[in-house]
């Protein structure tokens, strides 16, 4: 996988140096870009930039140095998040909801399980009393399911009318590594469920750079200059989306 990618950025004039200051080592790429972009990636605090091509190694260095008090604070932040003990799903947790953070209220019923907004504080878990863990998460899953299949099919009619293209089917499906998937020849678009605890700015975004893969298979330059054209602030989502840790 990492030789393809490597492959990948090569074909497109792309270099790539890892740029090491005091303690900190960052993954440096150099794009045909106006601004420098920094992220890091959960859950190993891996720090990549995305840097001018016209901009120096130098200029890189010092970037880094200028960012270093953020680095250390967001990489803390992205190391103990990962440390986390399993969730339990009790009252008190905290859980995300369009980007927004959420406190879990358990109540115990008799009558039908499930979940739903309380003011703009809590998310109210209704179980049956003596519920595992895990039928809790379950409960909890199947809401975030149904509230982002509401969400997204006035996002993808939008933007299938704007693209001019048309998605064959979608679904929803637990993903590890990708926040979306589309296969350029059926048209069949796959959206990660957890982009239900993202901001609606960056599901829009995953939603855009989807079905734009319907016209354009490769991250080439014309996929890159499609998504300027119609996103300009693209790589800002881009990194909102991947900073953004739950």
């Amino acid at each position: 996988m990492q030789d393809m990618q490597k492959a990948n950025r090569q074909a497109q004039g792309i270099l790539m140096k890892i740029i090491t200051v005091a303690d900190i080592s960052a993954e440096v790429e150099w794009k045909a870009i106006k601004n420098v972009h920094l992220t890091i990636y959960p859950p190993n605090a891996r720090i990549h930039i995305s840097a001018p091509k016209l901009m120096s190694e130098e200029a890189v260095r010092l970037f880094l140095i200028s960012k270093m008090s953020w680095i250390r604070q967001r990489m803390s932040q992205v190391l103990s998040q990962d440390r986390q003990v399993p969730r339990e799903y009790v009252s008190g947790e905290n859980h995300y909801y369009r980007g927004q953070r959420y406190r879990l209220k358990v109540e115990y019923t008799t009558g039908a399980v499930g979940a739903e907004l309380q003011g703009n504080e809590y998310i109210v878990l209704r179980v049956r009393k003596g519920s595992t863990p895990e039928r809790r998460a379950e409960i909890l899953r199947e809401w975030y399911r149904a509230e982002l299949k509401k969400m997204l099919p006035p996002l993808i009619a939008k933007w299938e009318t704007a693209l001019g293209v048309k998605a064959n089917k979608w679904e929803i499906k637990q993903m590890k590594t990708r926040w979306g998937s589309c296969n350029h020849w059926t048209h069949n678009i796959i959206f990660n469920l957890e982009l239900i605890k993202k901001p609606l700015r960056c599901v829009e975004y995953v939603v855009v750079h989807e079905l734009l893969h319907i016209i354009v298979r490769l991250h080439n330059k014309e996929f890159t200059d499609l998504q300027s054209h119609y996103l300009p602030n693209w790589r800002e989502l881009k990194d909102e989306l991947n900073q953004f840790v739950v």
